[in-house]
């Protein structure tokens, strides 16, 4: 399984990406281990994740994800 996901960052940042393990992509981002965009040391949550069948899906999602717009990943996380 192949997932697009959403973590915000303990100063209320966003950051998305995929991943085929989302357990150990989360735990390399609270140790400051993960993205090259990723502050050490700041904890992030998972906000939003959608599951995709295939790698190439999942990028897919997840590019689409970064074009949009701070407001635009809010509604997304809330639905609202």
């Amino acid at each position: 399984m192949n997932y697009t996901y959403i973590l915000e960052c303990a100063d209320g940042t966003f950051y998305c990406g995929w991943t085929n393990d989302l357990e150990q992509r989360i735990k390399a981002h609270n140790e400051g281990k993960g993205a090259k965009y990723t502050r050490p040391r700041l904890p992030v949550r998972l906000v939003y994740f959608e599951t995709f069948d295939t790698k190439e899906e999942a990028m897919k999602r997840e590019y689409r994800i970064k074009q949009l717009t701070r407001a635009q990943k809010e509604k997304l996380i809330t639905g609202k």
